[in-house]
């Protein structure tokens, strides 16, 4: 007898072949920027960003001039701090050691960086104390007035005073 094969499925849950069969049905990507690139770098922040230069772009610039920058490798050498009286037979690294690299007295920017300024110390050698106001008082009160002969506790600046024993305009 010949075996009628069978159409039964042998494996019943759906079969995995495909991301979409693994994670459901996916939605097309959309575009995540609505502006084109060239057209976003003349916007902001990119325009803010790209319109201010590094010291290290503005030095590549083609119109950037260094009137202190040496010329050749032997400006390079003259320029360095290195004086065979004080210091004989040092390393060749040590040779060409530049004066922007020790003293800050050169008057070059070489780092985008704030230099913090050094506390002055006072005059007098002691610190300056400032006392707050413990208790606010009232501007209005005769008891926080200055003493003089005119005071404006009465009516429209007339005041009398005791002792002087008269009225007074301010």
């Amino acid at each position: 007898m010949a075996m009628a094969q069978s159409s039964r499925n042998p494996y019943p849950f759906p079969k995995l072949q495909n991301d979409d069969d693994f994670q459901g049905r996916r939605e097309p990507e959309t575009i995540c920027y609505p502006v084109p690139t060239h057209l976003a770098q003349r916007q902001l922040p990119w325009l803010r960003i790209s319109g201010q230069h590094t010291l290290s772009s503005a030095r590549h610039e083609a119109y950037h001039f260094d009137p202190f920058a040496p010329n050749d490798d032997l400006d390079f050498v003259l320029k360095s701090t290195y004086n065979h009286h004080e210091g004989l037979l040092k390393d060749k690294n040590e040779v060409v050691f530049q004066h922007e690299t020790f003293s800050d007295d050169h008057g070059r920017v070489l780092k985008n960086r704030v230099k913090p300024l050094p506390e002055k110390k006072m005059p007098l050698n002691h610190p300056l104390i400032i006392s707050g106001q413990t208790k606010k008082e009232n501007i209005n009160s005769v008891k926080t007035a200055i003493g003089r002969r005119h005071l404006n506790a009465t009516r429209n600046g007339y005041s009398r005073k005791k002792e002087i024993g008269g009225f007074f305009l301010p």
